[in-house]
């Protein structure tokens, strides 16, 4: 194991810095990349085809949180291998998460394009857009294996210790589908298949530098494939499905959220619309100190360092809230000014303003469950984590949200959503203080 990548010695919160704000430029690159790619598809072929890239994209999404689940099992196990020191075991498993993750992106990648139209029917596409839409889904899928691989090449450097070869992998991405976009889409005059070419191309680019890169630099023991023993692919699927389902958890609170919102008319809707863009962005330090503490937590874990783990757990809450309080002020004095960017209609703006000025300081107690939760993650507590979410958004996000609404009408919406953060960062914390996650033991 290289020093620079040894999170079970040295200062925590320099590591801590030092390994999270890569995390947090790639989160930060990878929504851009979202955003440039609407942007270039609304203004060149407007209204239409961004729906239809929009609907697309929900079923993508999907695929993606089954990824995110898998990858998070990555990066619990190869962190805990790394942390052992067991350079077999981590040649093990990184074939056998090689050889499942492909099968899954061949078998899935089949499913998505032959099934395509029948996908966009069950979610009630317009019959404009069901075309035009049917094409981008095929055109991703037929490259989801890029999309798997790009992902998880950047979840076992993280498992490692270095966040800084992952960035290179998003950024050649980004700058690609910049260059690409209106390359294809207008140039070309390819209009929505170039815009699919376009995002399939870009994770191909990203997908082939990266495996020369680690390949080159021998930065990860990678092997040839061979078929991996049934202990592997039990572990795997084990943490790997409840980790995909805490994203389905996460995707249908939203969901149900959002129909409260919509109870209360367009312009609210409008406004919340624009305050939820901003807070993509405002939770992307708490994102990149969650992924940073599982990997460093990971590798202490593995030598059952629990002393260590608690203080990367302290360090991790306590640099959170530092940063997320922060974010908070400047959000109540500038929120107003960030909501316009996204809509100028006058109440939108109005509840938008609000929305943020209540929910603001309510920021660092989410980020403490994203804390809290990554470390029991990376002893490898899926369930756990999944039946903390379940609770965070249908026991607390979701009724509260809907109580609060009714009690104080429009401007309950963020009451209820701030009271639930409070409450569910003190579940957490009371389970992360005694829970039985200590006592897991993934390689008996």
């Amino acid at each position: 194991m290289r020093k620079q990548h040894d999170f079970t010695e040295g200062n925590i919160l320099k590591h801590l810095i030092s390994f999270s704000w890569p995390i947090l430029l790639a989160n930060l690159l990878q929504t851009s990349y979202q955003f440039i790619d609407s942007l270039w598809v609304g203004n060149l072929l407007g209204a239409t085809a961004l729906g239809s890239i929009g609907i697309s994209s929900t079923i993508l999404f999907t695929v993606l949180a089954f990824i995110i689940g898998l990858n998070n099992a990555a990066l619990t196990i190869l962190s805990q291998q790394q942390g052992k020191g067991n350079e077999d075991g981590l040649i093990r498993y990184l074939n056998a998460f090689v050889v499942l993750m492909t099968l899954i992106a061949v078998g899935l990648g089949a499913v998505g394009f032959f099934f395509a139209e029948q996908l966009l029917h069950l979610l009630g596409t317009p019959a404009s857009m069901v075309q035009g839409a049917k094409v981008y889904l095929q055109i991703n899928f037929l490259g989801i294996l890029f999309l798997f691989g790009y992902n998880f090449m950047s979840t076992v450097m993280r498992a490692l210790g270095d966040s800084n070869t992952p960035l290179k992998f998003v950024t050649v991405a980004v700058v690609a589908n910049i260059v690409l976009d209106p390359l294809f889409i207008s140039v070309f005059n390819w209009g929505i298949h170039g815009a699919g070419y376009a995002t399939v191309v870009s994770q191909g680019l990203a997908f082939i530098y990266g495996f020369i890169h680690l390949k080159r630099h021998k930065l990860a023991p990678f092997t040839r494939p061979t078929i991996p023993s049934w202990q592997e692919v039990r572990l795997i699927f084990n943490l790997g499905i409840p980790s995909g389902l805490q994203m389905a958890v996460i995707s249908a609170g939203s969901a149900a959220i959002m129909s409260v919102v919509t109870s209360f008319g367009g312009a609210v809707v409008a406004g919340f619309t624009a305050a939820q863009r901003l807070d993509s962005l405002i939770m992307l330090p708490a994102h990149a100190l969650s992924t940073a503490v599982t990997s460093m937590a990971g590798q202490n874990i593995g030598i059952k360092n629990w002393k260590r783990v608690n203080q990367i757990a302290k360090y991790g809450v306590l640099f959170n809230f530092a940063i997320m309080v922060g974010i908070g002020i400047l959000i109540i004095l500038f929120g107003e000014y960030a909501i316009k960017l996204f809509i100028r209609d006058e109440a939108s703006v109005e509840f938008g303003r609000t929305y943020l000025a209540i929910i603001a300081l309510c920021y660092p107690f989410l980020g403490i469950n994203f804390i809290l939760n990554g470390i029991v993650r990376a002893a490898g507590a899926m369930y756990q984590v999944l039946i903390l979410n379940i609770i965070s958004f249908w026991i607390l996000r979701y009724p509260l949200t809907w109580l609060f609404s009714e009690l104080f009408g429009e401007q309950g919406i963020a009451m209820g959503m701030g009271v639930s953060f409070l409450i569910s960062s003190v579940i957490a914390f009371l389970y992360f203080r005694y829970g039985k996650f200590r006592e897991k033991d993934l390689f008996k």
